[in-house]
């Protein structure tokens, strides 16, 4: 579905040099995790890996429309490709679930690209840390009392809405670690 061409601008654009998290090996392990997915059948496989691949592809910190145009380029690039409409639909209306990481009840294939997406958060507290200095980076541009109090209560709100994962496996394998983790940073950010 994702041509060589288009593979190669996509590495070239996880690879700018203001990006430290949403880099390719962002998008790695969470292809590696579709991979791992045997539940899935080939043609959700094949949708939810080009929704990988886009979608972190436009990333700016300063703004506020990255998953949208994301979602724009993955639809030029696989219409360019031949792609039909409905997996394109398809697929730009994953990479925007993952500006809120929300999901209507029965949304599975949803479900699990936005837990896929956050699974960061319920690694080892050491690939954790790695993870919230590389966000901390790439919003370099936000002086640290800023920063502190927004990712503060980003992460607060995190917890205080309900389960982090929707997809009910990754729940079980990484809720209580992420909430572990966030609520570890939050008491370093407000300390």
């Amino acid at each position: 579905m994702i041509s060589g061409a288009v593979r190669d601008e996509l590495i070239a654009r996880y690879s700018e040099p203001h990006r430290r998290y949403h880099t390719m090996t962002h998008v790695e392990d969470c292809l590696t995790q579709v991979a791992a997915s045997t539940d899935m059948d080939d043609q959700q496989r094949a949708v939810m890996d080009a929704a990988i691949w886009f979608h972190d592809a436009i990333y700016d910190a300063t703004r506020s429309d990255n998953e949208a145009e994301s979602a724009r380029l993955a639809a030029e690039r696989l219409a360019a490709a031949g792609t039909g409409q409905a997996v394109i639909d398809e697929v730009s209306r994953l990479i925007l679930l993952t500006a809120g990481h929300s999901v209507q009840a029965g949304d599975a294939i949803g479900a699990r690209l936005v837990s896929i997406d956050l699974s960061i958060l319920g690694a080892t507290p050491e690939r954790y840390d790695a993870y919230a200095a590389a966000i901390r980076f790439e919003y370099g541009h936000v002086p640290e009392p800023l920063y502190r109090a927004g990712r503060a209560a980003i992460l607060s709100r995190f917890l205080e809405g309900g389960r982090l994962f929707a997809d009910p496996v990754w729940a079980d394998r990484y809720e209580a670690r992420a909430r572990a983790n966030l609520t570890r940073e939050i008491a370093a950010l407000t300390a």
